[in-house]
């Protein structure tokens, strides 16, 4: 990828990067681990968090913060969990016109109209319960990729090899999963 802006990641926070209630085992190579910091206690897979770093780092994936921690992820977070993410944009609730009734969906819809990526990959575990927000991805068709993981785990492995499959245009939108 070489173009500016080709591809276009939404990243939320909590039940994506940091699962709620964790079990014991991750899906990835390590268990979870808990830090405290400062606001609240989080668990969160360092494995994950590595792949995040080599996939944001990748020429032309712009990632963006599309998460209710707005601010406090780029600010605290990150640190805490050494992901390189304290520099990417993020998108906030209280710039929401109110146009939509889940402020996500307005702000993912106005950023993609200002920056026009190719394709763009949109993680929130609450994906599979916005019908609003699943009928407005059916419209894009393949330009989208929606990912709603088990808020209990988490982003998982297999997800990010189809986030890698789908920007690198291997494979076309697999349908979404119910």
């Amino acid at each position: 990828m070489t173009d500016a802006a080709r591809a276009s990641v939404y990243l939320d926070v909590d039940g994506v990067l940091c699962p709620f209630g964790p079990g014991e085992g991750s899906d990835w190579d390590s268990a979870f681990e808990y830090v405290d910091i400062g606001l609240v206690g989080i668990h969160y897979a360092p494995g994950l968090v590595g792949e995040l770093n080599r996939l944001s780092a990748r020429p032309g994936v712009r990632f963006v913060w599309l998460t209710s921690w707005e601010d406090l992820a780029p600010r605290y977070l990150c640190r805490a969990i050494g992901l390189e993410g304290r520099h990417w944009p993020v998108l906030r609730s209280g710039e929401q016109q109110g146009a939509c009734e889940w402020w996500k969906l307005e702000a993912i819809q106005r950023d993609i109209e200002r920056h026009s990526p190719r394709r763009a990959v949109w993680i929130d575990d609450q994906l599979d319960f916005e019908e609003s927000a699943a009928a407005w991805m059916s419209l894009l068709g393949r330009g989208i990729l929606g990912i709603s993981p088990d808020p209990r785990r988490g982003l998982a492995p297999a997800d990010l090899r189809r986030i890698e499959a789908f920007l690198d245009g291997e494979t076309e939108r697999p349908p979404r999963e119910r």
